[in-house]
């Protein structure tokens, strides 16, 4: 129960509250935690001089307009841990954070509420910049960005104009200025793609060469339409059951004019620069998945309507193709299908339909309504349907059926597959679905009852290649099918080129215009940025959501006289089209690193030797990047793997001395909490949720199921960290998210533990401040040996702790000393201030603002942000004597006492002297004594 009248100078909330806004005051006044950069704008050389510099990250959060709970801070409070520790430790520290704030979410946000998306935007930002505030974040404000401030859009505008006007040089292994493409196909050192001359070719065959080159570029694509939101959506915001996430309407696969990023040229740097960094080995397995390399060969099948080429990553298996399939979008499949069906056909091959157009029209009709997310689930009914025609298998010349089925990719391999049922499960339950032959090519274990066996072993039914294993088996077959010209081996890839139009409003507007050949012209850098007209009616047209055949209506068409413009680009006032799709919500995320560095540059994005210093290569070998980056799983492949492209784009050409954005990369646990379903499974607010005494849950009378799950808007458990504040204040918020268990593993908010560490924070006050008077406590008399011998342990283990990122054990360190120091004041009715003095410092990385505070009290008159963290005594580490179990016959018999540098004779003599040892060897001498100085002594008896 409260006390009636607590004392006076108690540390309560409203003191800590007090206390937090003062110290933000001071800090923002003092500009404590500006960094400075070597050069530029925000230079300082004296400060950077001697000082190693430290660039820490935190991934670019998006401002949700329902601000913070306290499950987001979780990442941003253990950066600011680790940065306030390394800059006592004496490092130049950088860290800053920013808004992602253009795209998807953030429009459909605006469109929800009824107001416009910069609007809402802004006032999102600012809701999210004061509860970030309030933490006590040791960020540089300078360096905040938004990236829907046109002066960093400009930027993004810029680097998408370097990636347009650049093409990538297999044979340099790098991308290069199209400018030099050009200088080679001029020179004649470059070949055409049809052999003429450079200059024979007209202006327009020119240009089209040159954008058939560039790693931005415009093709028809398959993507991911939802009329109900009017726009192309990436697959990760499909769901598996091929609908939005957002609005949750239904999502259908059509091929749609886009911009593409030509990532897959940087596939194999992508994949083998992993091993440069310093990343969780999930994460890195995660994104070489997601590139997929696979080494195999390409087959060609014969046709009708020509050959037919299929990747497989086991050409060893070839003789058991006993049929193949073609995804739905491949585009032979009109050119195969015969007029009627070949008079042997299974029905179930022809599934009724009268001739092979209509079984594949309906069923092409079927596969447009999933996305690849939905095709590619592994425990889905395989279907499929007949062509009609035939192809022929290569090494035994077997005629085989053509189907078409969805579990085929186009965006995969070649859109083909032969399919071998003996040895892949899904050509098997395909071939048992339809009737199909199945023939084993490698010898499954003797007694096996399966089905397709998958695992290795010799090869069988295969003519020449019986008896070989896996291996052996393939390399034979790449070099038959290269003798024999069927096919050749080769590299495929699961990845594809980067989608990259989003045909919505809130984005940033390409630096594009055309003219009337309908090709894509860039604008010239003085011109940007290309900014946003005003529009107020930005909502994409409403269409019906299970219309796949619709069109999107681009916004910024609406706007006429910003659509058509008049512009002199060298050659008189000309009128063009502007670009009326704007760049997906990636765009803005794939740099905003490198603008951290140097915010105020207006005339580059970043200057290169601000770059080099905060980012450049540590010494041969190393790829460069920041620091510490820290962040969730979720951004695991996709933001990673487009900055990454980005960065190496500029590192080619020359913009940046890193290789890499991202050279150490933390992720963070998850913050989970207690959500409650009604009985229509229907998410409730948490904080309305009663506990009876039998431990049921009621909501408005109703009763409720609990379960737990990450915490935000979703599942309707957020807590917002204003509560905390009020009730506790931010230091005890802090202190209870790095509390709460490991950095990297997701831990359960309960409310009522963060009451814990609140008294923590007023038992460290009480020991260094008297609650009814308000003076200080802490004494020059010098600490028992115990207590010294306690700090200086405390001191080494806290600060191992804090640079391994392990804030809950150094938490746990500090309360241990904490706990010692309450006898030590309840015995003397002071603290030693050679023990306040550096527990202060080692609280204040994570409690900073009461750190602030004792320190100020302890008589400093300057912050203590740059002061030395404290160093440990050496000696003060070690025991002056330890215990040793003392073993006879293998059984601990004794504990032993010794010095702890005693040697292995004084150690044997010790234990033989032991009384109880004595005893049980009865004046009989032992057989033999091992002694292992500071773990055990062996006595054989």
């Amino acid at each position: 129960m409260a006390e009636e009248h607590p004392p006076t100078f108690r540390y309560s909330a409203a003191l800590a509250a007090e206390i937090e806004s003062r110290w933000q005051d001071r800090w923002d006044t003092d500009r404590t935690f500006e960094a400075p950069n070597p050069a530029g704008p925000l230079a300082d050389p004296d400060r950077v001089a001697g000082r190693p510099k430290l660039f820490v990250l935190d991934m670019f959060p998006y401002p949700s307009g329902a601000g913070l709970h306290v499950g987001h801070p979780l990442g941003y409070i253990g950066t600011d841990v680790f940065g306030r520790f390394r800059r006592m430790q004496g490092d130049n520290v950088l860290h800053a954070i920013g808004y992602d704030a253009f795209g998807l979410p953030a429009e459909q946000y605006a469109i929800d509420t009824g107001t416009h998306p910069r609007v809402r935007t802004e006032q999102n930002v600012a809701t999210m910049r004061r509860q970030l505030r309030r933490l006590g974040l040791a960020h540089d404000q300078r360096r905040s960005v938004s990236t829907t401030d046109e002066t960093y859009y400009r930027w993004t505008q810029w680097i998408f104009s370097a990636i347009f006007d650049a093409w990538y040089d297999e044979n340099a292994g790098r991308a290069r200025p199209v400018a030099e493409l050009v200088a080679e196909l001029e020179a004649g050192t470059r070949a055409t793609p049809d052999g003429r001359a450079w200059s024979e070719l007209s202006a327009l065959e020119r240009r089209l060469v040159i954008d058939d080159h560039r790693l931005a570029y415009i093709a028809e694509a398959p993507v991911n339409w939802c009329p109900g939101l009017g726009t192309v959506l990436a697959n990760e915001e499909v769901t598996a059951e091929g609908r939005s996430d957002r609005g949750n309407y239904p999502v259908f696969r059509r091929n749609m004019r886009q911009w593409m990023m030509r990532i897959t040229a940087y596939a194999d740097r992508l994949i083998d620069d992993l091993d440069l960094l310093d990343w969780p080995e999930p994460i890195k397995t995660m994104q070489r998945n997601w590139i997929g390399r696979s080494h195999g060969a390409e087959v060609h099948f014969a046709t009708g309507a020509g050959p037919v080429t299929v990747f497989t990553t086991r050409p060893d298996t070839l003789f058991g193709a006993t049929f193949m399939v073609l995804a739905p979008e491949h585009p032979m499949v009109d050119a195969l299908i015969p007029a009627a069906w070949p008079a042997d056909t299974d029905a179930r091959w022809s599934q009724g339909h009268a001739s092979p157009m209509d079984a594949v029209g309906a069923y092409r009709a079927q596969a447009a309504a999933k996305t690849d997310v939905a095709r590619q689930v592994e425990d889905r009914v395989k279907t499929g349907v007949f062509t009609g025609a035939y192809a022929t298998n290569p090494v035994n010349g077997a005629a085989i059926p053509v189907f078409v089925a969805d579990y085929v990719l186009m965006g995969y391999g070649t859109g083909a597959i032969m399919a071998v049922p003996g040895q892949d499960q899904r050509d098997w339950d395909f071939a048992v679905a339809y009737g199909l032959p199945i023939v084993r090519t490698v010898r499954p274990p003797d007694g096996w009852e399966g089905e397709a066996f998958l695992g290795d072993g010799p090869a069988m039914n295969s003519a020449f290649l019986d008896g070989l294993e896996v291996d052996d088996a393939k390399e034979a077959m790449i070099a038959w099918l290269e003798r024999h010209g069927h096919g050749r081996g080769t590299v495929s890839y699961r990845l594809r080129d980067w989608l990259f139009s989003r045909q919505r409003y809130w984005g940033e507007p390409f630096p594009i215009i055309y003219d009337e050949t309908g090709l894509p012209i860039l604008l010239p850098a003085s011109m940007l940025p290309v900014t946003l007209p005003p529009l107020e009616d930005f909502r994409p047209r409403t269409l019906d959501p299970d219309d796949a055949a619709s069109d999107p209506e681009l916004p910024l068409g609406r706007v006429a006289d910003w659509a058509f413009v008049e512009l002199d680009l060298g050659d008189g006032p000309r009128r063009y089209q502007r670009e009326l799709n704007v760049m997906p919500q990636w765009a803005g995320s794939c740099w905003y690193e490198l603008r951290y560095l140097d915010p105020t540059n207006t005339d580059t994005f970043c200057d290169p030797e601000v770059e080099r210093y905060w980012m450049g290569p540590r010494g041969p070998g190393h790829p460069g990047g920041v620091d510490l980056y820290v962040g969730g799983v979720e951004h695991a492949v996709l933001h990673l793997l487009y900055a990454r492209f980005w960065h190496k784009v500029l590192h080619d050409l020359g913009y940046v001395s890193s290789e890499e954005p991202y050279y150490r990369l933390f992720n963070q646990g998850y913050i989970l909490a207690a959500a409650f379903k009604d009985e229509r499974g229907i998410h409730v607010e948490a904080a309305a949720v009663e506990e009876g005494p039998d431990g049921t849950f009621t909501y408005e009378g109703r009763p409720v199921q609990r379960e737990f799950g990450k915490m935000g808007k979703s599942l309707k458990n957020a807590v917002a960290p204003d509560d905390m504040y009020a009730e506790y204040g931010a230091d005890t918020l802090r202190l209870y998210e790095m509390f709460m268990g490991p950095f990297d593993v997701s831990r359960p908010w309960a409310t009522r533990d963060v009451v814990g560490c609140f008294r923590f924070l007023q038992r460290l006050w009480r020991n260094l401040v008297d609650e009814e008077t308000g003076e200080g406590r802490v004494v020059e008399a010098p600490a028992a040996d115990e207590t010294r011998r306690r700090l200086h342990r405390t001191i080494a283990a806290v600060a191992a702790d804090y640079q391994g990122l392990r804030f809950n054990t150094a938490v746990a360190k500090l309360m241990e000393l904490n706990n010692h120091l309450i006898g030590v004041v309840a015995t003397s009715g002071a603290c030693p201030a050679e023990v306040a003095g550096p527990l202060v410092l080692m609280m204040a990385p994570l409690t900073p603002h009461l750190a602030e505070e004792l320190w100020c009290r302890l008589g400093h008159a300057t912050t203590l942000a740059y002061e030395p963290f404290p160093e440990p005594d050496p000696t003060l580490l070690v025991d002056a004597e330890i215990e040793l179990p003392v073993q006879v016959n293998g059984k601990v018999r004794a504990h032993l006492l010794v010095a702890s540098d005693a040697d292995a004779p004084t150690i044997e003599a010790a234990a033989l002297a032991d009384e109880r040892i004595a005893a049980l060897l009865a004046g009989r001498a032992p057989k033999k004594v091992v002694v292992v100085p500071g773990r055990l002594v062996n006595i054989v008896a």
